[in-house]
């Protein structure tokens, strides 16, 4: 790549000391070629207004040069401009791979902009056991195994996995819990397991149950069905009555699991259908996930359309941001037709290893799934303009109810939670026009050694020096979306005066912030509010405000309540084998195996724990010193 134009501030002579808007891009298109690539639109403060592509730079340019005939979003867009910089590419795929790029990084006011950038789960049935377990995975696919999905949420996955277990019955247990096992679990009790921890089943039946499993994930469910059938008469005639009667149980299940899947279309194997509603200059997309001939569930994304972009566009640059980290599937239905749509399949069979292709159904089974996702992306976005309108209120109420000069755009609400001081976590939920934003949600591990058991105060210190050292480290100018407008903190005076405390100390002391005290007899609707220097008020009890700050509140107890709990289950749960230097999985699993508790490793000798599988005398020797407090 190389950087043909670019914009030195002391050089007094370059046109934007002189020009704006049409005129100022008019002179640069003077000094362009026709080469593919990327521009950039900057304001006086030169911050990037938008990012584009190019097949032709000056072509694409001389656009903005003329004086009318632009949307009232783009004219407004050419008048801000005070600057452009422009970077040629090699090809035109490069320079919408490089647009995307940049629009990620700078998340410019007038682009299309993904803000739910979230990941999907798949399922696993991981490979690297002689009993592959089957279980919900997301992020890398760093475990050995067959992989299946993206399914829309981990409630779809969870039904998934509900449905298989019924009908296949794989393990769900972990290796270390499988290992450890000298009895058959309540799942197989139930029917969910076929019990290979205890050889409940053997190795290459458990291995046919695998690949059926499998068949079923990539859409062969009938043929499994047919399999079942035939096995179940033979059994029967064999007069083994036990087996038939376990895989007329199986097939039960499977018919059962065909009958609740919903869509599920027969020609259409595996696609993403992707259907964009706008209205009120607000964006709906739907995605429907198709794999196996199967409905995988769906999921809608509200992009911020970049004040009135056009249906092309914003499809467009949704479908570069949302494969961006995800693998794309063979085709991709929408709802609308994209302008650069050979550039797309190129960027996206790139990304994929093979060949992804974009149609815009018109008629038949796909243009039905496309209805239907369309469908579901027009009521989805009206019933979020009917709650952005309430929303909208909230805010402006809580505003007058503060003090604030204008509705907050980002609310933070902290609470922190602990048994006597013991495992405290802190907890941060955000809250905005959008309702709760979930992405946003953070915690924190109480980290001070010096602090008080149940020290509330010195907790909530402590959580607020950690997040306002990060935002200041990471945007010391305070111009991204990540400064809060209005802190809540779940407490009385002495909770604010602490933060206020923390808040002088690091420079951001001109946040709002009201601690929410639960007022006479801790009672729902008698909440007091505290604010530094100011009278503690209340708000009377049917207004609309103080039910939406009790709604804040109690959101965040639940968050920070549930991170504690999590925190001390794993706290409970550990093993103390995973504390001994040295001790890895495969050394656990042989002391478990040849113990059966890690009780029972604790009291063992030095001669028995040399005769498990693997263990040394000088490993031996350190379990020992650890167990008996020798090291």
């Amino acid at each position: 790549m190389t950087q043909p134009e670019t914009f030195p501030e002391d050089n007094a002579d370059r046109p934007a000391a002189r020009l704006k808007g049409h005129a100022l891009i008019a002179d640069y298109v003077t000094r362009l070629d026709g080469s593919p690539g990327v521009y950039r639109m900057l304001n006086a403060s030169q911050e990037v207004l938008y990012v584009g592509k190019a097949r032709n730079l000056k072509a694409r340019v001389s656009n903005y040069a003329r004086p009318s005939g632009h949307s009232a979003r783009i004219a407004r867009m050419i008048s801000e401009t005070a600057y452009m910089m422009f970077l040629t590419t090699r090809t035109e795929t490069e320079a919408l791979l490089l647009e995307q790029n940049l629009i990620k990084q700078l998340k410019p006011r007038y682009n299309v902009l993904l803000r739910d950038d979230k990941s999907f789960p798949y399922i696993v049935i991981a490979k690297d056991h002689a009993f592959p377990m089957i279980r919900k995975h997301r992020g890398a696919r760093t475990v050995k195994g067959a992989y299946f999905g993206p399914f829309a949420s981990a409630g779809a996955v969870n039904r998934t996995l509900n449905h298989l277990e019924r009908v296949f019955q794989l393990r769900n247990c972990s290796d270390a819990v499988f290992s450890s096992r000298t009895r058959p679990c309540l799942q197989f009790q139930i029917k969910r397991c076929s019990g290979p921890c205890v050889g409940k089943i053997s190795e290459a039946d458990y291995a046919r149950t695998v690949a059926d499993a499998e068949r079923f994930l990539e859409g062969k469910s009938t043929t499994i069905q047919q399999e079942l059938a035939g096995e179940m008469m033979a059994a029967s005639e064999a007069l083994e009555f036990e087996r038939a009667a376990a895989l007329r149980d199986r097939i039960q299940a499977l018919t059962n699991v065909q009958q609740s899947q919903g869509i599920n279309p027969r020609g259409v194997a595996e696609a993403d259908v992707v259907a964009l509603h706008m209205e009120g200059g607000q964006a709906c997309v739907q995605v429907f996930f198709i794999r196996a001939h199967q409905s995988w569930g769906n999921h809608d994304f509200y992009p911020r359309t970049g004040s009135g972009a056009e249906e092309a566009e914003v499809l467009e640059a949704f479908l570069a941001q949302f494969y961006d980290q995800k693998e794309p599937p063979r085709l991709i239905l929408l709802s609308h037709p994209i302008e650069d749509e050979d550039l797309m399949v190129d960027l996206l069979s790139e990304r994929a290893g093979r060949r992804v292709e974009i149609a815009v159904p018109k008629r038949g089974e796909k243009a039905e799934l496309v209805e239907n996702a369309l469908r579901n992306a027009r009521e989805s976005l009206g019933r979020r303009m009917s709650e952005s309108a309430a929303q909208a209120r909230l805010l402006a109420g809580v505003a007058q109810a503060f003090g604030l000069p204008k509705p907050p755009e980002r609310i933070e609400v902290y609470d922190n939670s602990h048994i006597q001081g013991a495992h405290a976590v802190g907890g941060m939920i955000v809250a905005g026009p959008d309702g709760f934003l979930k992405s946003q949600y953070r915690k924190w591990n109480i980290k001070g050694d010096e602090l008080t058991p149940g020290d509330d105060f010195a907790m909530m210190k402590e959580v607020l020096t950690r997040r306002f050292a990060r935002l200041l480290k990471e945007d010391p100018e305070r111009k991204g979306e990540a400064w809060p407008d209005l802190l809540l903190i779940d407490g009385g005076a002495g909770q604010v005066s602490a933060v206020q405390e923390v808040m002088t100390e690091m420079g951001v002391a001109d946040i709002a912030m009201v601690g929410v005290a639960k007022g006479i007899d801790r009672d729902h609707g008698k909440e007091e509010f505290h604010r530094t220097g100011k009278r503690p008020f209340a708000l009377p009890r049917q207004d609309p405000v103080l039910y939406y700050i009790q709604r804040l509140r109690d959101e965040a107890h639940r968050w920070a309540i549930g991170a504690h709990r999590a925190k001390r289950a794993k706290a409970t749960m550990a093993n103390p084998l995973d504390e001994i230097p040295g001790v890895g999985a495969t050394r656990k699993r042989a002391l478990l195996a040849h113990f059966g508790s890690a009780k029972a490793v604790s009291r063992a000798g030095l001669t028995d724990l040399m005769e498990a599988p693997g263990i040394s005398q000088a490993m031996a020797e350190t379990i020992w010193n650890y167990f008996n407090d020798r090291g």
